[in-house]
């Protein structure tokens, strides 16, 4: 089908209200109609293609349209389109419950199996439902004090209330800190942040002991403590020593209050594992997926949690303890067939030794940039990369913030066929998984372009 794309724009922008945006940009910032997509690439109903150099938000994992996934979905829709889930079952719930709880970071070091599988609909949504059955689990036992979560600075776990509420983005919340939960905000283990000569694992060393002092004043009333797993995504890209989960994991055990992974960016491959937790050789009480597990095509969510924290729910009717939240497409089938089509891609290709050479390549790619005077630093974690532009590199002066220099090379990453979003003054790179080396050299090339015109 075609259109025509100025006359597409002019009807979207007389109805549709876009996430993440301030619409008035769109008075001088051409929107982009899209007709198709396949691979790393999305088409223009101009006839202009664009290298998803974001992966759309993070979502699609393995490239637009794998086939694999394609066929899964198209069978799918000939048998069951969506039934609730409350009191009903299907195949496709029961099988990815399955092969989630198979695939989960193991307790090689701390927590616990994860045996139970929870489904949502998105990343803010599988937040939620760990905020509150950490909540609620305490509260089953009796503990009714413990109402409050530690979250690190700098974090991002979502926008609606509770997920908003552990989110240290004053962007995103700011304007409803009055609608909120209170946390306690732990100091991040950013290696950014280190000291000078202070390696990241002396870092992330110096956080936890920072975390203890505030766990020691504050465990009583504390449920769980929320973490970005190796890189805190949403608040720029910031990365930190895998060292950090293991002494996390150790101290919520000491003083025992559950630890939620938020891996709906970072799973699925990303950091280099298939989970970032892995790295920690740690599993948390609950683990929360998004994005990349339907390979980017619907919304889904699961929180895994453990045998302990469903025991403390599974109660005669009389007694209270059942966790009643719900959403009305909790495991939807076609979503969980798209998801198990994922998950055999990537356990039947050899796509994680594929993203560790990709990787090598954007690392190398990027070297260049470490030099420059206005990038205070480059920073990578699997297939994760990140440019900081600074106004000063020695004393990381970073650029005012209503000059928009991200902003300049989104616009010239559009003129030259790359879809590139940067978080405020940060460039950063999370391409489909099917990216090729010439794909990378293209998309570093057009976001160097973008950099030294933003400086200017």
């Amino acid at each position: 089908m075609t259109a025509d794309p100025i006359e597409l724009a002019a009807r979207d922008l007389a109805v549709v209200w876009h996430p993440c945006t301030q619409m008035h940009d769109h008075s001088f910032l051409p929107m982009v109609p899209i007709a198709r997509a396949q691979g790393a690439w999305l088409h223009g109903h101009d006839g202009r293609r664009y290298l998803d150099a974001v992966a759309s938000w993070w979502t699609c994992l393995l490239g637009h349209r794998h086939p694999r996934i394609v066929a899964a979905l198209k069978d799918q829709l000939d048998r069951l389109d969506h039934v609730m889930l409350a009191g009903f079952t299907h195949a496709p719930a029961i099988e990815l419950a399955e092969e989630l709880v198979r695939i989960a970071p193991p307790p090689a070091t701390g927590g616990a199996p994860l045996r139970r599988v929870f489904y949502a609909d998105n990343g803010s949504s599988a937040i939620e439902v760990a905020l509150k059955l950490s909540f609620h689990y305490w509260r089953n036992l009796g503990q009714h004090a413990r109402t409050r979560f530690i979250a690190l600075t700098g974090s991002y776990h979502g926008e609606t209330l509770g997920a908003l509420a552990v989110t240290d983005v004053a962007l995103y919340r700011e304007t409803y800190a009055p609608l909120l939960l209170q946390p306690i905000f732990a100091p991040s283990p950013d290696a950014w942040d280190a000291a000078p000569g202070e390696s990241a694992a002396a870092c992330a060393a110096r956080r936890l002991g920072e975390l203890r002092a505030i766990l020691q004043r504050h465990a009583h009333e504390v449920c769980a403590v929320v973490v970005e797993p190796l890189v805190q995504c949403a608040g720029g890209m910031r990365m930190h020593d895998a060292s950090y989960l293991g002494g996390l994991r150790a101290l919520c055990d000491e003083f025992q209050v559950h630890l939620v992974a938020d891996e709906i960016a970072v799973g699925f491959g990303r950091t280099g594992t298939l989970f970032a937790c892995e790295q920690g050789g740690v599993a948390p009480d609950f683990l929360c997926l998004s994005k990349g597990l339907t390979g980017g095509t619907l919304a889904l969510a699961a929180v895994l949690t453990h045998e302990q924290v469903y025991q403390a729910f599974y109660a005669e009717h009389a007694s209270g303890k059942a966790f009643l939240h719900s959403h009305s497409y909790t495991g939807n089938p076609l979503a969980c067939r798209a998801a198990l089509a994922t998950l055999a891609v990537l356990r039947e290709e050899p796509v994680l030794e594929r993203n560790r050479a990709l990787a090598a390549h954007l690392q190398a790619r990027l070297a260049p940039l470490r030099a420059h005077p206005q990038v205070g630093e480059v920073r990578q974690t699997g297939m994760i990369a990140a440019i900081e532009l600074v106004r000063d590199r020695a004393t990381r002066a970073p650029f005012p913030a209503r000059e928009r220099r991200g902003l300049r090379v989104y616009r010239h990453g559009l003129d030259r066929g790359v879809v590139l979003r940067p978080l405020g003054n940060v460039v950063y790179f999370m391409p489909p998984y099917c990216i090729t080396p010439d794909e990378i050299d293209f998309m570093v090339e057009v976001a160097c372009e973008g950099i030294a015109l933003a400086l200017r």
